[in-house]
């Protein structure tokens, strides 16, 4: 059976007081709307429709960016859950499959929980997912007769007997899509709020002889977000749960609670990760790397045996090959270091690339941007480049060249020379003395005018 994602971003997210839509404020450097997106894609969709409204414009371009298939539809007015599901209908006129309402704002629904969902799917006509509360407050309540769903009751409407019920209604629906507009298209807004709920396609399922079923999910993944607080306890629930399955995975994570992870970091068995590491967007680390304590690293690649940092910076771009190492204030930006290279200390490496073996001295700065271009810098195979060397791009240094220390290098080295590149140095005698003493000289003097 064919399944399409509906995904409800229409809201403004009042309470996070930031002019940033509520779904795109990010948890592990990715907007919640991605996360939701990502879980809706274990199911292979044929389609996914995106329901956006307060600043739509934004909303579209980070579902696109993400997703370049997905279709963005626009809720001008927001009149309910209901009424913002109906906005997809046109998207998926003729779609013949099943259809599932996510929330934007909700990022931790499982795929195995939506895999569930769509099994399920095909025994009832409608089913809702929900939970067993610890504390139900005054979340809607799943009425159910066996396995029967009967109904969804809010708080202000329901019963004592109805409270005490502690199945709650975590908003995500499964249903034919035809079924689920049909429905939609009988739901009324004769109620308080004057708006369309989505919750009332139960009872209205159930009065026409259609079935209607419950999934039950662990609580955690129903989590939404409406406030900064209520942010940052997801961010620090995504943190846990991924810490505890990189150790179920066999990675080494000597302070699990001091690294951070982005949502799509991999790292591999055997990699070892040392306290206070920060992980961006886009980072593979693979088995048997070691990343050392206090590096920051983003949209970079690191391979078997590579050892990096402590104090390291990996910028996008930065791909290390097997057991290379970047040392102790090492920044390495859109650069390939090749297998055995290192660049151990206090050192910037930007847009270059570093042969096989060789070795990087400290204080070396490729220097690579000269104020309206970025240029290459190459280093050949078993080269050696001395201490406080700028190679000022484009330039290539050969295959076991060396540069002296201190050496400003602005035309090619071939392979196997050397290039000094330096004042000559002279000694001037007594010199030091003299000028200390002028000058302590003068400073006396302008201390006794002052007084």
């Amino acid at each position: 059976m064919s399944t399409a994602l509906i995904i409800l971003a229409a809201g403004k997210g009042t309470r996070m007081e930031s002019d940033l839509p509520k779904v795109l404020h990010k948890i592990a450097h990715a907007p919640m709307l991605w996360h939701a997106m990502r879980a809706g894609r274990s199911l292979e969709p044929d389609a996914c429709v995106v329901v956006a409204g307060h600043q739509a414009d934004m909303v579209q371009a980070s579902a696109l960016d993400y997703d370049p298939a997905a279709q963005v539809v626009i809720q001008s007015e927001q009149l309910g859950t209901a009424h913002a599901v109906a906005q997809a209908q046109p998207a998926l006129q003729g779609f013949g499959g099943d259809a599932i309402v996510l929330y934007g704002d909700t990022p931790f629904i499982s795929e195995d929980t939506l895999a569930a969902m769509l099994e399920a799917r095909k025994q009832h006509d409608v089913v809702v997912l929900g939970f067993d509360a610890a504390d139900p407050g005054r979340y809607g309540r799943l009425i159910t007769n066996g396995d029967a769903l009967e109904r969804i009751v809010e708080f202000k409407d329901a019963t004592d007997q109805e409270r005490a019920v502690t199945l709650c209604n975590s908003g995500v629906v499964a249903a034919k899509a035809e079924i689920l507009f049909d429905l939609i298209a009988a739901v009324g807004n004769d109620n308080a709020s004057g708006e369309y709920y989505l919750t009332d396609i139960i009872e209205i399922a159930r009065a026409r002889g259609l079935s209607a079923s419950v999934v039950r999910c662990d609580e955690a993944e129903t989590l939404g977000v409406n406030s900064r607080a209520e942010l940052a306890a997801a961010e620090a629930l995504f943190q846990t749960r991924r810490r505890a399955e990189m150790l179920a995975e066999g990675v080494a994570l000597q302070a699990p609670d001091t690294v951070y992870l982005a949502w799509d970091t991999y790292i591999g068995r055997d990699a070892e990760i040392e306290p206070n590491v920060i992980f961006g967007p886009g980072v593979t680390v693979e088995s048997g790397a070691r990343i050392r304590a206090f590096s920051h690293l983003e949209g970079a690649h690191v391979s078997r045996g590579a050892i990096v940092g402590p104090f390291a910076r990996l910028r996008p771009g930065a791909e290390l090959s097997e057991d290379v190492h970047v040392g102790n204030f090492v920044e390495v930006k859109n650069t390939v270091m090749h297998q055995g290279a290192k660049a151990n200390h206090l050192t910037y490496l930007g847009d270059a690339e570093i042969g096989a073996r060789s070795n990087i001295g400290a204080g070396t700065i490729t220097c690579n941007y000269d104020g309206v271009f970025k240029h290459k810098t190459t280093i050949g195979q078993d080269a050696f480049i001395g201490s406080d060397s700028m190679l000022v791009a484009p330039v290539t240094i050969g295959d076991g060249a060396m540069t002296a220390s201190g050496s400003t290098i602005t035309s090619d080295v071939p392979a196997g020379a050397l290039a000094v590149a330096r004042a000559r140095q002279e000694v001037k005698p007594g010199l030091a003395t003299k000028l200390f003493n002028m000058l302590k000289a003068k400073k006396a003097k302008q201390i006794k005018e002052a007084e």
